[in-house]
């Protein structure tokens, strides 16, 4: 049975993996970059908005480049006060202008230090080697509302582990930087961060589908439940266990042809 398993998660990776993939997901949106503070910007953005209908997601996207005026990284760091009202009706279920507002600003203060959105998620908290990104990530959300004036309500979209929030979309955009993939979907632009600390992103699609293979225990979505599954994804391949997120979700997707 974990032969027949392994055999079904690998030959759904092969399909999955694939930039047939690209057109309809998120990550169309930091693909239509070339230059790497482009892609993190909106790679994270997008991630960020992901939840609903992809169609729509994808939409806002658009729209978020349209609005900076199709250069994410320029705008961020040479936009005037002026440029902000054209934000005012961007929207995206409860992502509203205040929390828009926020994350120019946080760009712009940390594109300011920094060239890479990389250094983010690894200062003071990060640990290299055999840790996996727990850590980073409570860090990061520090370090994303550092500053006093921060609105609490854009906290809500910005998960942390420490909130045992499973963290599915920063997981997926980690995801995307850190990857080495040579099928041409994740970016692997990243290099402090090794595919094997990634956590594999998790929502109730997913962990669906990873308990009805028998990978992890039923239980709440949270970032135990994140855990667990990652340790089982790592006897698979220690190295790189986060390229099962691939079949995972593409077999949420044919969930009523692959259960026949």
């Amino acid at each position: 049975m974990q032969q027949e398993l392994a055999e079904l998660l690998n030959k759904k990776v092969a399909f999955f993996n694939h930039p047939r993939f690209i057109e309809h997901d998120p990550i169309s949106i930091p693909h239509l970059f070339s230059k790497q503070q482009d892609i993190e910007i909106m790679g994270f953005w997008i991630s960020m908005l992901a939840w609903g209908q992809r169609k729509t997601i994808l939409q806002k996207g658009h729209e978020l480049i349209d609005l900076m005026d199709g250069a994410p990284y320029d705008f961020v760091l040479h936009h005037q006060e002026n440029d902000l009202q054209r934000f005012e009706k961007f929207k995206h279920r409860t992502f509203n202008y205040t929390d828009t507002l926020y994350f120019l600003s946080f760009f712009q203060r940390h594109y300011q230090r920094y060239s890479s959105l990389e250094a983010a998620f690894t200062q003071g908290e990060f640990k290299p080697e055999n840790s996996t990104i727990e850590a980073s990530l409570n860090g990061f959300y520090r370090y994303f509302f550092e500053v006093e004036w921060a609105p609490k309500r854009t906290q809500k979209h910005v998960s942390a582990p420490m909130k045992n929030s499973a963290c599915k979309r920063l997981c997926m955009f980690l995801r995307w930087m850190v990857r080495k993939d040579t099928a041409g979907v994740d970016f692997g632009i990243w290099s402090k961060i090794s595919p094997h600390q990634l956590i594999c992103p998790l929502d109730v699609h997913s962990q669906r589908t990873a308990e009805k293979l028998g990978l992890v225990s039923a239980g709440p979505t949270n970032w135990k439940k994140a855990l667990e599954l990652t340790r089982v994804l790592k006897l698979y391949d220690s190295m790189d266990p986060i390229q099962y997120d691939f079949a995972l979700y593409g077999m949420g997707i044919e969930e009523k042809t692959l259960w026949k």
